[in-house]
């Protein structure tokens, strides 16, 4: 998943995020009969209504009317109402059409950056010209989505590019003169793992706020000036969450107050709330403030200060940190119980910790005998004294309710976190505490299609703090019986049997091939990723070059041209194309149509064992008398394997084939309790079955 990082800050003064989540406004509907808004959302879902103008192809849906009245009822009386609505049920409308006929000040959150430009640019705009209504619309994201003038100008005197990047550099500069945004997803052809993109864009710790010299025309506080005059403004998860997160560090809140909220994609809260609402320190942070400090200070104060000294004593700490820790996989998580990780001798660990606290407390003190000659020595003063707290924290012991960890790299992250984000959420974004009104009216919608395996969805109440809101589930309109098979091969490898990638890929080589691609290959891990790529590359080699579907892999391309293309068939030489594709292409990719008819899935998702906060969850699951693998590790792989069967069947004329690649699934008792949650597709029993249905996707 991509992280969208940082919210707005400032020093102009606004109101914090109490304003966002304290005291409902009353509503600008005062007048308005309980019943009113129900009777409008039905007449608009009706098969004359105001939908039918507004959407191609709109027929009224059960489902979809059900959960818009759900909506409508939650928007006149206030309180939470979870939904998970079925793929094709339509919940977008269901949730868009109540909100906006009520007149209330709305707030949309979406778990993509891509679903809010959808939202933005294409759903809201059709939604409110068919329902004639005088709305604003803002879209408000996190400060790395755009251009920063001023980090802009400093990046065309950086002497350090290579020169595609300077290529890259000279079209965002032509474009820096037309856009209005500054939305760098309007520009195309940027990758997103551009190392232009740092430069370009600023972050809490480098942002000059009021003192930066185009304070005023910045593109963030434009949208944020947008968002506060708006009626509807459009966010994502991680905005919200960053947002609530900076409360705690005093910085000014830039949300609009709103009534109605909704979060679309709620699946995805728990786990972004806990990324925003734990506490992570690293060496790279270290590093990259003794080189802006060094910049900084030779640029603006030479000679004031003996800036080496005090970079080098920060670098000095960063760096034994990182030898206390010793030779480590890359990528390991070390487990932080006591006074150092697993692994680590304390003596050393806490000695490199006090000399970073130690190092940044010194920077912080040259820093403020400079702060009056420079913005920036004011804003290094500030990520100095922040980046002493952090230190000084983790040679604390962890928090109660918290686990600890280390992520080991080149670099290393320290992280303390939260295990999920109920108490959060009640206490801080419902506002449910003592003496605290019961939701101060305000109504709070959540849905997604896949929120959980059982009838209260409390895989995804329970963390998130709303075991009391209503639960309503509404059902795939689809007719999966017809439109897709599953298929769980019986003479097939374990799942941890080296042979087990080799075999998925001459799975997915023999529908490939048959389907001239039209093939998504769904694994669990970065190392199956690679494995099956490169074993599907060999299986597809004697093919000619006519009939070979091309195998695109997950990281040899942008995510962006890899579903472009993908959609588009367009693979070298026209013989269609295979993805192999894990984490982010679970959920949130839509092929519809023939672009995609057979989707392989290696392994069944469980929550890996080793994982600090995996761990963790299960541990209190135990100490409580439950049982941590029915009760988290199977919920979670449940909802995991819905999203990515999920990518079969985006609408009522797809057709397709869906086989998962691990016999668990048919021979272990846990394996029924899966099958339940996926769609009710039609079962292959044989291999025979498999090629028949495969064969007949030809025709």
């Amino acid at each position: 998943m991509v992280v969208d990082s940082g919210a707005f800050d400032g020093d102009d003064g606004e109101d914090d995020l109490d304003a966002l989540l304290g005291a409902a406004p009353p509503p600008r509907s005062a007048s308005r009969r309980p019943s009113a808004l129900t009777q409008e959302v039905r007449e608009a879902f009706a098969p004359d209504g105001v939908l039918s103008h507004a959407a191609d192809q709109f027929r009224e849906r059960g489902g979809q009317t059900e959960m818009a009245l759900a909506v409508a009822r939650t928007i006149e009386s206030g309180g939470e109402l979870v939904v998970e609505a079925g793929t094709g049920v339509g919940k977008t409308f269901s949730y868009l059409v109540p909100a906006l006929l009520s007149g209330e000040r709305v707030l949309l959150s979406t778990a993509t950056k891509t679903l809010q430009d959808q939202l933005f640019g294409r759903d809201l705009p059709r939604l409110v010209d068919a329902l004639k209504l005088p709305v604003r619309t803002a879209l408000l994201k996190g400060r790395a989505s755009y251009l920063c003038l001023h980090r802009l100008e400093l990046a065309r005197h950086d002497t350090s590019p290579e020169r595609g990047s300077l290529r890259t550099l000279a079209k965002i500069e032509q474009w820096s003169k037309a856009t209005r945004t500054g939305d760098l997803a309007e520009l195309p052809g940027l990758d997103e793992r551009s190392p232009l993109i740092p430069l370009i864009t600023s972050t809490r710790d480098n942002c000059l706020g009021a003192q930066c010299p185009q304070f005023k025309p910045c593109h963030v506080n434009l949208a944020r000036r947008e968002a506060l005059a708006a009626d509807v403004v459009v966010i994502n998860h991680h905005l919200f969450f960053a947002d609530l997160a900076v409360r705690e560090s005093g910085m000014a809140e830039l949300l609009p107050s709103v009534r109605v909220v909704v979060f679309d994609e709620a699946h995805q809260l728990n786990e972004t709330g806990v990324q925003f609402l734990g506490v992570q320190f690293g060496t790279g942070q270290a590093l990259d403030f003794a080189r802006d400090v060094l910049a900084a200070g030779l640029q603006h104060a030479r000679g004031l200060v003996d800036w080496t000294q005090r970079v080098a004593a920060v670098e000095r700490g960063a760096r034994e940190l990182r030898l206390a820790v010793g030779q480590q996989w890359p990528g390991a998580k070390l487990r932080w119980a006591g006074e150092a990780p697993e692994g680590v001798a304390p003596a050393p660990w806490q000695g490199a910790l006090d000399e970073l606290q130690q190092a940044f407390e010194e920077a912080g003190e040259a820093l403020a005998t400079v702060s009056e000659i420079s913005p920036d020595f004011v804003r290094l003063h500030e990520r100095a004294e922040q980046l002493a707290e952090r230190a000084g924290r983790f040679a604390q012991p962890c928090a109660l309710g918290s686990v600890r960890w280390v992520d080991v790299g080149t670099q290393l992250r320290l992280i303390e976190s939260p295990l999920d984000i109920a108490q959060a959420v009640r206490t801080r974004v419902l506002k449910k505490g003592a003496g605290e009104p019961e939701g101060g009216g305000r109504a709070w919608i959540f849905t997604s299609a896949t929120l959980g395996d059982d009838p209260q969805l409390r895989w995804f109440t329970e963390p998130c703090g709303l075991t009391e809101a209503e639960v309503l589930r509404v059902q795939s309109p689809f007719d999966y019986a017809q439109q897709a098979s599953l298929y769980v091969p019986r003479a097939f490898p374990k799942p941890n049997d080296p042979s087990h990638g080799a075999q998925v890929a001459r799975l997915a080589a023999r529908g490939a091939a048959l389907l001239g691609g039209k093939t998504l290959v769904l694994t669990t891990t970065l190392r199956a990723l690679r494995t099956i790529g490169d074993a599907l590359r060999q299986q597809l080699d004697h093919l000619d070059g006519a009939r070979r579907p091309e195998v695109l892999v997950q990281g040899e391309l942008p995510k962006r041209v890899l579903m472009d293309r993908f959609r588009a068939g367009d693979g070298q030489g026209g013989a269609g194309c295979v993805l192999v594709a894990s984490a982010s292409f679970w959920e949130g990719f839509d092929a519809p149509g023939d672009a995609l008819q057979f989707v392989v899935i290696d392994k069944l998702p469980f929550p890996p064992p080793n994982d600090p906060l995996v761990e963790a969850r299960s541990q209190r699951l135990e100490a409580q008398g439950r049982n941590a693998f029915g009760d988290y590790s199977l919920p979670e792989a449940a909802v995991a394997l819905k999203q990515g069967a999920g990518r079969l069947i985006r609408r009522e004329t797809d057709v397709g084939v869906l086989a998962i690649c691990d016999t668990r699934l048919v021979t272990m008792g846990y394996g029924r309790r899966l099958i339940a949650a996926l769609p009710p597709m039609r079962r292959l029993e044989s291999e025979a079955d498999f090629d028949a249905a495969l064969e007949t996707l030809t025709h």
